[in-house]
């Protein structure tokens, strides 16, 4: 049952590779810094990288979100395979349907989930689940937010041009901040690593100290660390083309200035939250800087319902994902065939939106998060003055 479950787990890592690629990778390809193929392979690596860097959100999954050890409850391998089902099952839904989701809290849910109705409401430590993971999901795309809109407000003014005897604004010069999006999103890329693959090796970590193979409290063996590691970068690599693909033709109102500060925020934001230990959504971060960034650029408006709509997604899909852990775990509960059964439909319903996946047109209906943040800012279209006017008639 251990196997399972880590293979499980591996696979969970796998699908938030492809499914958060587009975090990082959304913005330098939407303004031309980096090619979609580079990008991929790019975060991939980097996915890799930042996996080595750190421990410390992994340590709160396995020793801080549900209680285990002698003093505590004992958790079992299978109900960390029915909250693992939750969360792998959830993800692909909304992968297939490009719905607003977070990877992380389809896996807190799962695992909340499954522990509620296996172990009972006792087995979740609630203080670990507000204060490192629900708190950080409500400040950490607004802090992430206003950071990048104060950096895109900064970016503008600094290098606005004017002509010194007219007053009249001359052409900006802002391709720099194309170049700098390549170290911005390989920066965003890394901390991703360091923050969203650390979830499952916790999780991994909690099922060996669940089957006695390693004592409480401790942190994530190397082995552990490592082919967590490479699963989230395979999944980056194999998955991420066809997301980054769509989310090229989705962000055309980006401009440089803006991804890089966008991009800028995002890793800060990730970074700190990994070294503090807060398990926090990296899609929700992204997302806010986004639109942060946008709202930074001169004449923007938000399109609520757009915003609302990636909100409400944020909202359902830890109580969904704990759902689908929970009814799973009421399956295994009947003992091994209900293991065998679960494993069964969740194999096949994982094969299933694969195909379905291939059969579909990859456009702006299977898009993920970031693109619909884009969308969220809406640009008002430029008046054009006599100066204008009297030159396109010129050209004429």
């Amino acid at each position: 049952m251990v196997a399972l479950v880590i293979a499980l787990a591996l696979f969970f890592d796998f699908t938030n590779g492809f499914h958060d690629t587009a975090n990082a990778m959304a913005t330098p390809i939407a303004t031309g810094a980096i090619k979609p193929k580079t990008a991929v392979a790019l975060a991939a690596v980097l996915n890799l990288v930042g996996a080595f860097l750190s421990t410390e959100v992994a340590k709160t999954i396995s020793g801080g979100l549900i209680r285990e050890g002698s003093d505590g409850i004992h958790i079992t391998p299978d109900i960390i395979f029915a909250g693992l089902m939750g969360a792998v099952l959830w993800n692909m839904v909304t992968w297939l349907k490009g719905l607003p989701s977070s990877s992380s809290h389809a896996l807190f849910g799962g695992l909340i989930g499954a522990a509620v109705v296996g172990i009972g409401l006792h087995s979740i430590n609630f203080e670990t689940v507000l204060q490192k993971v629900i708190l950080p999901a409500i400040f950490a795309p607004l802090i992430a937010g206003l950071v990048a809109y104060i950096c895109t407000r900064l970016a503008y003014a600094l290098t606005s041009r004017h002509d010194p005897e007219t007053g009249d604004k001359l052409t900006q010069k802002r391709g720099g901040f194309r170049t700098g999006q390549i170290f911005t999103s390989s920066l965003v890329a890394l901390a991703h690593g360091t923050n969203d693959a650390q979830k499952t090796m916790g999780i991994i970590t909690l099922v060996l100290i669940a089957g006695g193979t390693q004592a409480p409290g401790s942190g994530p063996q190397f082995w552990v660390i490592a082919a967590c590691a490479f699963a989230i970068a395979i999944g980056t690599y194999a998955g991420g083309w066809r997301i980054i693909r769509t989310m090229g033709s989705g962000l055309t109102e980006v401009k440089p200035a803006q991804g890089f500060s966008a991009e800028t925020s995002t890793a800060s934001a990730i970074l700190a939250s990994s070294h503090l230990g807060f398990a926090l959504s990296t899609t929700q971060v992204a997302s806010g800087s986004v639109i942060g960034s946008g709202l930074g650029r001169k004449g923007t408006s938000v399109r609520w319902g757009t915003a609302g709509k990636i909100a409400l997604g944020w909202l359902f899909t830890l109580p969904a994902s704990a759902i689908v852990g929970a009814l799973t775990a009421l399956l295994v509960s009947i003992g091994v065939v209900g293991v065998i059964i679960a494993a069964v439909v969740g194999t096949s319903a994982v094969l299933f939106m694969f195909v379905a996946s291939r059969k579909s047109h990859v456009g702006h209906h299977n898009a993920v998060e970031v693109e619909e943040a884009g969308h969220a800012v809406r640009f008002r279209k430029k008046k054009k003055t006599r100066k204008t006017t009297q030159n396109e008639d010129v050209q004429r």
